[in-house]
C-alpha cells in the first residue's frame, strides 16, 4: 500500500499552499496597511513602522517555495513582490553622487544624543558632509559651545531653541520657538524651532523638530504624545506663509507611520534611499527625516556613525523654481 502523500508531484502538497497563503496575506498587509485598525495598541502604526522589511519576508518565502519546488507558492509570491516594488522599489534606485541642479540644497540631519561622549568629533564629521543646512537634536548645554565652535567656521549662522538647533551657510531671519509640547508634558519641554533661511534661490522656512519618543511593549505601540506633537507641528507647517518649507528632525516615526500623517500628508518625502538611522548599532528604521514643501527630496542616505545612538542622514532638496513675490510657490 502506498503511504498517503507519497507520489505527489513536488510542490502540490499543503506546504505550497501555506506559502501561497502567507504571500497573499503579506501583500494585503503591505498594500492595505492603512486598513489595519490602530486600536488597541496602535497596531497599525506598529506595522507601518517596519513595512519595508516585508521585502525580507517575501525573499524568505521565495526560498522556501524554491526548496519545496512549489509552483503554486512561486506564482502566488508574484503578488507581494509587485506590491512591495510598487511601494518601495523606487527607494532602491541609486542617487546621483553630485549636485545636479542649481536650486539644490544639501541637508544634514542628526540626533546627536544628549549622552554623546565626543560632540566635537560629531560636529567635525557633520561639517565634512558639506551640507548647506545642519539640523541637530538633543543639543544639551554642556555640549552647545563645542558645536558652536566647530561648526562656526563653515556655518556662521545658527539658532538654538531648547534642545534643537539649526546651522546654516546662509543668513537666518525671523527665528522663533515652535510649540509642539504635548499637554501632559512639563512646561520646560522645548523641541521645535522655525527660521527663515535666506538662500541664494529665495526664502526657505526651515523647521527643526524632535517629536516625543515612542515605546513598544506588551500593550503595543505607545505613541500618543508623539502623535499629538505631530499634529501641532502639522498645524504650524500648514499655516506657514513662506512657500518653500524644509522640515528636519528626529520625528520618532517612519514616513509610512500614520502617526506622522499630519506632516506626510502635506510634505514630500525622500524619493531614493532607505537610510535606516536607528538604532545606530543595528539600524531598523528611518526615524530621522527630511521633508519638504514646494521642493523635492531626492536621495537620502546615512552617514557614518558618530558618538550618538542615531546615524546622521543627509538629503538633497531641489527647490521649486516657481516664485511668487520673491517667495517660492506652494
Amino acid at each position: 500500500m502506498t503511504p498517503v502523500g507519497r507520489g505527489r508531484a513536488p510542490g502540490t502538497g499543503r506546504p505550497g499552499w501555506v506559502t501561497a497563503g502567507l504571500g497573499v496575506a503579506l501583500a494585503g498587509v503591505v498594500g492595505l496597511h492603512w486598513a489595519i485598525p490602530n486600536s488597541p495598541g496602535r497596531v497599525g502604526s506598529l506595522v507601518e513602522s517596519f513595512l519595508p522589511w516585508a521585502g525580507v519576508v517575501v525573499a524568505l518565502l521565495f526560498v522556501i517555495a524554491l526548496v519545496r519546488r512549489s509552483g503554486v507558492g512561486l506564482v502566488a509570491l508574484l503578488l507581494p513582490v509587485a506590491v512591495w516594488v510598487q511601494g518601495f522599489g523606487g527607494l532602491l534606485l541609486p542617487g546621483d553622487g553630485v549636485r545636479s541642479d542649481a536650486r539644490e540644497l544639501v541637508i544634514v540631519q542628526h540626533n546627536v544624543s544628549d549622552e554623546n561622549p565626543d560632540p566635537a568629533g560629531t560636529a567635525r564629521a557633520l561639517a565634512a558632509a558639506g551640507g548647506d543646512l545642519i539640523a541637530l537634536e538633543e543639543v544639551v548645554v554642556p555640549a552647545l559651545a563645542l558645536y558652536e565652535d566647530v561648526l562656526g567656521a563653515d556655518y556662521p549662522h545658527h539658532v538654538v531653541h531648547g534642545t534643537v538647533g539649526l546651522w546654516s551657510k546662509y543668513p537666518i531671519a525671523q527665528e522663533r520657538l515652535v510649540d509642539i509640547r504635548p499637554r501632559a508634558f512639563e512646561a520646560g519641554w522645548s523641541r521645535g524651532l522655525r527660521a527663515v533661511v535666506r538662500t541664494p534661490y529665495g526664502d526657505v522656512a526651515a523647521y527643526v523638530a524632535h517629536l516625543p519618543s515612542v515605546r513598544v511593549g506588551a500593550g503595543g505601540l505607545a505613541s500618543s504624545p508623539r502623535d499629538e506633537s505631530a499634529r501641532m507641528l502639522g498645524d504650524a507647517v500648514r499655516g506657514e506663509e513662506v512657500g518653500a518649507v524644509i522640515l528636519m528632525g528626529d520625528l520618532n516615526g517612519t514616513v509610512d507611520d500614520r502617526g506622522l500623517g499630519p506632516l506626510t500628508s502635506q510634505l514630500n518625502v525622500g524619493e531614493r534611499g532607505f537610510a535606516f538611522s536607528y538604532p545606530a548599532g543595528l539600524p531598523l528604521a528611518r526615524i530621522d527625516q527630511v521633508l519638504a514643501r514646494s521642493a523635492t527630496v531626492g536621495h537620502i542616505r546615512t552617514l557614518p556613525a558618530t558618538g550618538s545612538d542615531h546615524l546622521p542622514v543627509t538629503a538633497r532638496v531641489t527647490l521649486n523654481p516657481l516664485q511668487v513675490s520673491g517667495r517660492f510657490a506652494p
